[in-house]
Order: C-alpha cells, then structure tokens, then sequence
C-alpha cells in the first residue's frame, strides 16, 4: 500500500490555516506594492554552483537539496529567495525594487517552527543607500503592524563587528561570526567554548558593553544615520552588537525582528551584488502565522438546493457576478448545515419549490442560528 505521509519535514495546508496563509501573504504582497515594489519570480531548481555561489560555508548554504538531471547536471532547490537577483539585477535600471514570494527548501533538521519547505516573502532595493535600509525597516513595520504582532527591531553593523575583531587581531572573521551568530541558539559558555579555537572569546565581553562604547568604531556611523532616517518613518530600533546573521554576503547595516515566540520572524540587511550596493530582507509566512491572530474574514454563502437545482445555479451565478462566495450543495438540509459548519460558511440560503413561487427564500445566519424570508431582489444584494 502506498505510503501518504509526508516526507519529513513537510505539511499540507488546509482549510482554516491555509486561508490564514493566504490572508496573511495578501497583506505582505499589499504593503510590499504600497512602497512601490515590484514583483519577480524565480524557479526554483538552480544550478547547484548558483545556489552555493561564494558562500559555500554558510550553514544554510550547507544544507541545501542537492539534484541531478537525467544529463547529469549538478542542481540544487533554492535556499532563498536573494541569490537569484544576482541574475535578473542585471540590465535593469538602479535603484530596482523588486519583492519575491514563494516557497524554499533545507534539508535541516526540524522543529515546531522549522520546516524543510516553507514559504518565504522577500523584498529588496537592488542601488540602495542607508535612506532605503530605513525604507525597508518601515515596510517590515507596516507588515507587522497589519498582522497585529508585537515586535522588536535590532539592528547590528558586519564593518563594525569587522572592525571590532580587527581590533582583537583576529583572523578568522567569517568562522568567528558564524559562531557568534550561534548565541540565540546555544549556551553562551557553549558559544565561548567554540571561540577559543580562533582565540576569539574576548570578543563576547566587548558585545555586552553599552551602545556608547561603540560610538568610538567608524562604522558606527552607519547605526547613527539609519537611526536618523527610522526616526522620520516612526520606526525605533534597538541596536544589538553581538547579532550577527549567518550569511557571509552581508556587509554593512543587518537587522532582525523578534517578537513573543523569542525567535527570529524577520531578517535582513545590507549587502553587495555584482557590485551594487543592495538591501532587503525575508520573512516567512509560517513563522508569521505562528505569532499573527489575523483570522480569515470571508463572507462564504451556501445555498441549499432542495430539487432546485436550475434555480439554485441561476442566483448562484448572479452572486458570483457581485463579488461573493458562494457553493451549492444538492440533497438534505441536515446535510448541507453539517458541510457549512465544516467549512466556516456564514449563511446558508435554502432554495425549494415554494421559495421559488413566492420569490421570498430562507436565510439562516450560521453563526446566531437566526432565519428571515428575503425577497429575491434582495438576496441579489446581500
């Protein structure tokens, strides 16, 4: 017998939660074009030296889906969304603001909130300047701010958490970074024992100096003017220097946003493409269902037909035409009430032989429980 189950690490969405789903990437797709950003699409099998491109030692870079075509070529499913702008960037006229929604894979060993396949929404500024990062920040605000999620911005510096490890003459920045950014994850006594290997571990009590310490770095200045230009937007942030982000690509302002779930539901930050300064960032619809109560709000009618069936497709067709959601059921009213509770429908209209010589039909409120006769005329404009 064939097995259904789905494959480690993957899930199906349905009903309830896949309508969340959709309520929740509408909002995201409304705010990301509201700030002017258009959409692209990627595929999502690559070339595997694509995917992998310089940072072969990232840990999501690490655990990509690996594939091979039946000519033998290497390929690989995307990890992320951000690689491929290094590809369709290219002939388009600077700055390019440009969002991406769709799903991404790792083959990563799994939790309650971490999936090997989930659906991530990203948008960047391909020419950016720190005005933009400051743009990007007051898009992600909007976004969680329509979901109803409480959060927190922190923003970190790669120059200066560069400069900082120049300072301590450690060579081994990205394997030292890569560590650090370990903290949210580890044990900080389990993070310094990984440090000593580099003869980095010092750097963790200059990280938990104040802000005012670090005003002395010359990259500071980049936390400093970034705050200047949130303060025009009403975005506050928190500036954390010990955050890291895994991903070697990003080298200037990085930023994450945490909420209840003490997790990262949102990340980015500044990096360079074909020498392009860019900024972006991505978030994910499953952690943002996790932490958002957005309920799906769908006016969904049923109508009830009892050996109507010419009747009931007519008025069905006519409230299709104004917008609204509508399905049928053919046979028992017992019946078709069981289907509309299953299926969150908001009323139910029964349509029968003495409803259609009156033109007056019964309309039963699925959630009060209360009825009232409604001439047709009038059913058209519910």
């Amino acid at each position: 017998m064939t097995n259904t189950d789905t494959a480690k690490g993957f899930t199906d969405y349905t009903s309830e939660e896949a309508e969340k789903r959709e309520v929740i990437r509408s909002i995201v797709q409304k705010n990301f074009e509201s700030y002017g950003f258009e959409p692209a699409e990627t595929p999502i099998v690559e070339y595997e030296d694509f995917v992998t491109g310089d940072n072969k030692n990232d840990e999501a870079v690490s655990d990509i889906f690996k594939l091979t075509d039946k000519g033998e070529r290497k390929l690989a499913l995307r990890y992320e969304l951000t690689f491929p702008l290094k590809r369709i960037m290219q002939n388009k006229k600077l700055p390019y603001k440009t969002y991406r929604i769709g799903p991404v894979f790792r083959d990563e060993p799994i939790s309650a909130n971490r999936f090997r396949q989930f659906t991530t929404c990203d948008a960047d500024i391909l020419g950016s300047t720190i005005k933009d990062e400051a743009e990007i920040l007051s898009l992600a605000k909007e976004i969680l701010e329509d979901l109803n999620i409480k959060y927190i911005i922190y923003v970190n510096n790669r120059k200066l958490m560069n400069e900082i490890l120049d300072e301590l003459k450690i060579t081994k920045k990205e394997e030292v970074i890569r560590e650090i950014d370990k903290l949210d994850k580890l044990t900080e006594k389990e993070v310094e024992g990984n440090l000593k290997k580099y003869n980095a571990q010092k750097i963790l009590n200059i990280l938990k100096k104040d802000e005012k310490y670090f005003e002395k770095y010359p990259s500071y200045e980049q936390i400093k003017e970034l705050k200047k230009y949130c303060s025009y937007y009403g975005v506050k942030f928190t500036f954390q220097p010990s955050l890291a982000r895994g991903l070697s690509y990003y080298d200037g302002n990085i930023f994450e946003v945490k909420s209840v779930i003490k997790e990262t539901i949102l990340g980015g930050g500044s990096y360079t493409f074909n020498n392009t300064k860019s900024v972006g960032f991505g978030v994910s619809i499953e952690r943002l269902s996790t932490v958002s109560k957005v309920k799906p709000d769908k006016n969904k009618i049923l109508l009830v037909s009892l050996n109507q069936d010419k009747k009931s497709i007519e008025i069905a067709q006519k409230l299709r035409e104004k917008g609204k959601i509508v399905s049928i059921i053919y046979g028992k009213p017992s019946k078709a009430l069981e289907f509309a509770n299953a299926y969150n429908y908001r009323s139910a209209i029964f349509i029968g032989e003495d409803e259609v010589k009156k033109k007056k039909f019964k309309i039963k409120d699925l959630k009060s429980g209360k009825e009232k006769l409604v001439a047709e005329k009038q059913l058209l404009n519910l």
